[in-house]
């Protein structure tokens, strides 16, 4: 079997109109990947950062995967939370990013975006601190359905990835 190690962290994110972020990640795959190692989720702590125009994580992230096909490539899935005075947590922001497919160290920025609330509900949000949210996250990685949002641009969360590919010239594949 061809193999895939993931191995890195979230370093944190930019760009957010607030600090007191927070970041809940989810890797998916395709059918024909195996997990062999590791959490394909998580969620990093919220950052008081001194500095608001950067907040750190440092989140590790270490995967493993076998497959027999590339099709299905990881793609990693972000939820940006703003945790309020009140320990409210409003969403941020929306992502994802393909996994590299070159083996080496990789610093990655992602840009995340966040759907518009109709008038009606920008009331609502104001008084209750919430904000409109996906029914189905899966949406976020699903081209299709995603373009259809009215969406506004948020901030980027950054990551630095280190790839590991093992196997993959015995199915024909080369991933120079």
């Amino acid at each position: 079997m061809a193999e895939v190690h993931i191995i890195g962290q979230l370093t944190g994110a930019s760009g957010f109109p607030s600090a007191n972020l927070s970041c809940k990640w989810s890797i998916v795959a395709g059918e024909e990947w195996t997990l062999l190692e590791g959490s394909i989720k998580g969620h990093t702590q919220v950052d008081l950062p001194v500095d608001a125009r950067f907040s750190v994580w440092s989140h590790p992230i270490d995967v493993h995967y076998s497959t027999k096909s590339i099709k299905g490539w990881p793609k990693i899935q972000f939820q940006i939370f703003h945790q309020d005075r009140f320990g409210r947590n409003e969403l941020y922001g929306y992502g994802f990013i393909h996994v590299p497919t070159t083996p080496g160290m990789h610093e990655l920025e992602c840009m995340t975006w966040k759907p518009l609330s109709s008038n009606s509900n920008k009331l609502w949000e104001f008084f209750l601190g919430a904000s409109s949210q996906l029914r189905d996250t899966d949406v976020i990685h699903n081209g299709a359905d995603r373009f259809r949002l009215v969406t506004a641009t948020m901030g980027k969360v950054h990551l630095e990835l280190g790839i590991i590919l093992r196997n993959f010239s015995n199915y024909g594949i080369s991933m120079s």
